[in-house]
Parts: structure tokens; C-alpha cells; sequence
């Protein structure tokens, strides 16, 4: 086929695409004719695509995308490889979004590891957490969401296919706008960590004019707590383990800051409050904490906890001692939290951001080739901060 007919057929593709509610439609021009291939809706297209190959191929970039994955479980430097694998293209009620910033989170580490559950995949893209451009979208998506700058969330929860790429696919709720003047790094910093603080905080209602205790402040979603807290109206306390740590806690903006390793934190916390305790505790090592949670607690105060160690892991909870505080406990995993406090805490979380509440501590950027360091700076802990992989250069989204 010659040239001119591939353009041709290419013009009639994206007419019939763009003439029909629902089919595929991509940020890319009428022009390219390699754009065939997304045009999946389209009978045209598809036979187009299928039988002028040299047409359909003109583009390489919309045959692969680079991508780190894992084809089985174990150690980062044994089953991480950064190829080239087929892009993802967004079913009914997707978007593809074209990544700047993968984040990387603890549950990464665990699903690379086989901390709860073996591979359900044959291949997996990691990562849950990102930031880019919508480039793509699929039937009952609205077309102008093409060129919308997003934060994604929990990319990689019920699919093969995360972050750590150039390219995702979504729904449509995953990709959330990302406020003006909000960089990709903040944006792939916000999904896990403050979803998870959120739901902490306010699982149990409004946190304005309360006391709360964030324990590990220094943490990634120690410091989401204690931003949103501020940011929500609260009084806040923080505890960490180590004077290096003290500054970057205060910074968050915690009222008060204690080194538990040099302080009776509930002495402290009954000495700040007047006696009175604190009403909402998030807390990340409940087996260790749990004597002072108790001793810290108001009455009818709650403990939600959000991390654990291993999968087996018991706590004891002295009832009577719980009974008398009237403590509740809360346990917290972001990803089966229900979809309308889910869809709350991503609004929430948005006008967060609008508000520039969220300052995260950015530990390591690293490129995609370099994930494997990524990844073996989070289990070894000696990375203070969030840890983000760099997908695409910059200068791309500029």
C-alpha cells in the first residue's frame, strides 16, 4: 500500500473513532499513522492494523514501552529486569496515563517477595503509586481527560501491570487530577501513603479540634498523618527513634515531637493534653506500642494500626485495661478499604494537595534502570524519605 493510502485509511480511522461516543481516542495527531493500532473500536482500524503491517509499524514507540517486571518472586537483583513489553491500551471505563514518576512502597516490596501471597501473574509491572499525563481513553470516558495531568493510585491492585513503566492503564477514578502547580514527585508520593493516613484519621469521624499521636514521624505515612491531621485542624504528637530524626518530624508539623527511645511517650502525652490523653493514635508497630497506646488513650479514644511485620503476627490486648480506656482499635490495609470512604479520601487527599499540605521527604529518585537500588534502599531502611523511579526523563513532560 502506498503511502498516501495509509494516510488515507489512518484519517478514516480516527474519523470513524472520533465519530462514535465511547471508542478509543489518544492524544496522538491524525497525522501519525502508526495511531492506527489504538484505535481498537473500530472494525477499520483493526482490520487495517492487522493486514498493513508496514503501516501499522511506522511508530516503534506504540509496539513497546520499556518497563521494569518480574516474571517470579525473590530478591530484587534476581527477578527484577527492565525490557521492553507490548504498551496496555484502556478498556471501557480506563485511561492510559503516560508516566513521569513511579512511587515505591512497602506492599511493592511484599508482593516482589511473596510476603502474603504467591504470583498470580506470569508477569508483573510493579508498583501501585505514579504521576503523568492521561493519553489515552477508553469507552465511557470522557475525551477531555486526554492531557490531564494525574496522580495514580493502587495501579497494580487486580492487574499484572503497575507503575514501574512508561505507560499504565487504570480506571478512570485511579487517576485523579493533580492540582496546578503540583510536581510528578509529589504526585507519585500521595497514593499508598496517604490514603493509608487518612483512612487512620478519619475512619472515625472529623479530626478537628482532637488530639492525635503519630507514632513513627519520620515515616512516609507518619509524615502524610501528621500533615493531614495539621491540615484537617487537629493538635498532633509524633514519636521517632532517633535524634537525627527529631528535626524532619517538627518539620511535618508536629506540635510535639518525642524520642521514645528517651522518654516515657505517655508521661509526655498526658503532660501536653493537661492529663487528658489524645483521641486518635496512628500507629505502625502495635505489638511494641500497644502498653503505651493504652496509657495515652482519652476515653473512648481509638488505635488504628496499618503495618505489621509478618503475616502471622499476634497481639494480646489486655481487655479489661482496654475495657476501662473504652479504646477501640482500628486495623487499616488501603486496599480493601470501602469505595466510599476510598473515593472520600481521594477527594480529600486532592484538596490536600491544592492546599500544598503534603510536603513529602524525597529520600532516592533513581531511573528505571536502576529500580534494583530502589527497591533494596526500601528493605534495608537506610533511606529516610519516599522512593521514587523516574520512568521517563523530564524534559519529556515539558
Amino acid at each position: 500500500m502506498a503511502a498516501s493510502d495509509c494516510e488515507v485509511r489512518a484519517a478514516e480511522c480516527v474519523s470513524y473513532r472520533r465519530s462514535r461516543a465511547g471508542l478509543h481516542q489518544s492524544l496522538w495527531p491524525i497525522s501519525d499513522n502508526s495511531k492506527c493500532l489504538f484505535l481498537s473500536g473500530s472494525p477499520n482500524c483493526s482490520l487495517y492494523a492487522a493486514t498493513q503491517p508496514t503501516c501499522a509499524t511506522s511508530n516503534q514507540k506504540d509496539m513497546s514501552m520499556r518497563a521494569a517486571f518480574y516474571e517470579q518472586q525473590g530478591p530484587a537483583a534476581d527477578v527484577l529486569v527492565v525490557g521492553e513489553v507490548p504498551p496496555p491500551h484502556p478498556g471501557r471505563g480506563e485511561v492510559r496515563v503516560r508516566l513521569a514518576v513511579s512511587g515505591l512502597n512497602p506492599s511493592d516490596i511484599k508482593s516482589r517477595t511473596g510476603f502474603h501471597a504467591s504470583m498470580q501473574y506470569g508477569r508483573v509491572i510493579p508498583h501501585q503509586d505514579g504521576a503523568g499525563v492521561v493519553d489515552e481513553v477508553g469507552e465511557d470516558v470522557e475525551a477531555d481527560r486526554i492531557g490531564e495531568r494525574v496522580w495514580v493510585y493502587e495501579a497494580q491492585s487486580g492487574s499484572p501491570s503497575g507503575t514501574a513503566a512508561e505507560f499504565v492503564a487504570v480506571p478512570a477514578e485511579r487517576a485523579v487530577p493533580l492540582p496546578a502547580g503540583v510536581s510528578f514527585e509529589t504526585g507519585a508520593s500521595v497514593g499508598i501513603p496517604a490514603l493509608t493516613a487518612h483512612r487512620c484519621l478519619f475512619a472515625d469521624g472529623d479530626v478537628r479540634g482532637l488530639r492525635v499521636l503519630v507514632h513513627g514521624g519520620a515515616g512516609v505515612v507518619g509524615r502524610a498523618a501528621i500533615m493531614l491531621a495539621k491540615w484537617a485542624g487537629a493538635w498532633v504528637a509524633t514519636t521517632v527513634r532517633d535524634r537525627a530524626d527529631i528535626d524532619a518530624a517538627g518539620d511535618a508539623g508536629a506540635d510535639v515531637v518525642i524520642n521514645m527511645l528517651e522518654n516515657d511517650v505517655a508521661a509526655v502525652i498526658k503532660a501536653a493534653t493537661a492529663g487528658a490523653g489524645v483521641d486518635r493514635i496512628v500507629e505502625v508497630d502495635l505489638l511494641s506500642n500497644l502498653d503505651t497506646d493504652l496509657a495515652s488513650l482519652a476515653p473512648g479514644g481509638v488505635i488504628s494500626t496499618y503495618a505489621v511485620d509478618g503475616v502471622d503476627d499476634l497481639a494480646s490486648v489486655p481487655v479489661f485495661r482496654a475495657m476501662r480506656a473504652g479504646a477501640a482499635f482500628r486495623f487499616v490495609l488501603v486496599y480493601t478499604v470501602p469505595a466510599p470512604a476510598k473515593r472520600a479520601a481521594v477527594e480529600d487527599v486532592t484538596a490536600w494537595l491544592a492546599a500544598r499540605g503534603y510536603r513529602p521527604r524525597i529520600g532516592l529518585t533513581a531511573p528505571l534502570d536502576r529500580i534494583v537500588e530502589a527497591h533494596e534502599a526500601l528493605e534495608s531502611r537506610k533511606v529516610k524519605g519516599n522512593i521514587l523511579v523516574r520512568t521517563q526523563p523530564v524534559a519529556d513532560f515539558e
